[in-house]
């Protein structure tokens, strides 16, 4: 499972040009899920996810988490972060979970975001063609990788 973590000032999910979410101050994340992905896996995205310390502090440092701030989430579910690129100029997604794998780990990352956070985790809708407009803070983007945990 991989993940591209945002730190934003806002963030905002459209389908069709109908708003389907929107965030303050918080996390975008992205999620790919792998077809050997599994609940240890999200664990550990949200774990390090929720702790990771990438909001300033009082002295303006890097030093306190989502939890700290009381900021918001999005996650959007995005298989192209599987894509294998070492071959040719067309990315592979051979290492992406199929829909029917992928769908349902994806909502209960979801949940598991939503019991870390104790409030409900904006999100993106799964397979859909979304825009999402944000204003990235910083800008911060850090990616996590569940199997070099």
């Amino acid at each position: 499972m991989k993940v591209v973590v945002q730190r934003v000032r806002s963030s905002r999910l459209t389908v069709d040009d109908k708003e389907i979410s929107r965030i303050g101050e918080g996390l975008l994340i992205l999620i790919g899920i792998a077809s050997d992905d599994g609940d240890k896996d999200i664990d550990y995205i949200v774990r390090k996810c929720v702790r990771l310390r990438i909001f300033d502090d009082a002295d303006g440092v890097m030093n306190r988490s989502v939890l700290d701030v009381g900021g918001e989430v999005m996650l959007v579910s995005q298989f192209t972060l599987m894509a294998s690129t070492q071959k040719g100029n067309r990315p592979s997604y051979i290492h992406a979970a199929p829909g029917e794998i992928s769908e349902p780990l994806y909502e209960k990352a979801v949940q598991a975001f939503e019991q870390a956070l104790e409030k409900p985790v904006a999100r993106g809708v799964f397979g859909a063609d979304m825009q999402i407009a944000l204003t990235n803070n910083g800008p911060v983007t850090i990616i996590i990788d569940s199997k070099n945990a």
